[in-house]
């Protein structure tokens, strides 16, 4: 897999999102991103219990543990590299995270407006 360029919706150079949790499609701490990264893991979300209660309400349980798969469940204050339609799709419901600018990938913004993650910047 070719790893898009490592630049952030500011263009700059893309920030970490977290190692604790490790995140990022190529679990490398980074919302890097590639062709083959169909979900656009590309959003730097902290996560809010609402967030999070939503987010399971939608079918996508970020909070509960799966060992199975070495994922220890999702805690509000956590970050993660989030899906960008996933993201759209709580801030249309009124519920997204708060934005990591920095540590969020250019390629977010094929589907979420600028105007949009910089109005949930935190």
């Amino acid at each position: 897999m070719k790893m898009d360029p490592s630049l952030n919706v500011l263009d700059g150079p893309l920030a970490s999102c977290s190692t604790a949790p490790l995140t990022g499609f190529f679990r490398d701490g980074h919302c890097n991103s590639c062709v083959e990264d169909t979900g656009s893991h590309t959003v730097c979300a902290v996560m809010t219990a609402e967030f999070l209660a939503y987010s399971k309400y939608v079918g996508n349980d970020l909070s509960t543990p799966r060992p199975e798969f070495g994922f220890a469940g999702l805690a509000p204050g956590d970050r993660w590299c989030l899906c960008a339609s996933r993201f759209l799709q709580a801030h249309d419901e009124g519920c997204a995270p708060k934005v990591h600018l920095a540590a969020t990938h250019k390629r977010a913004l094929e589907i979420v407006p600028l105007q949009v993650l910089t109005q949930h910047a935190g």
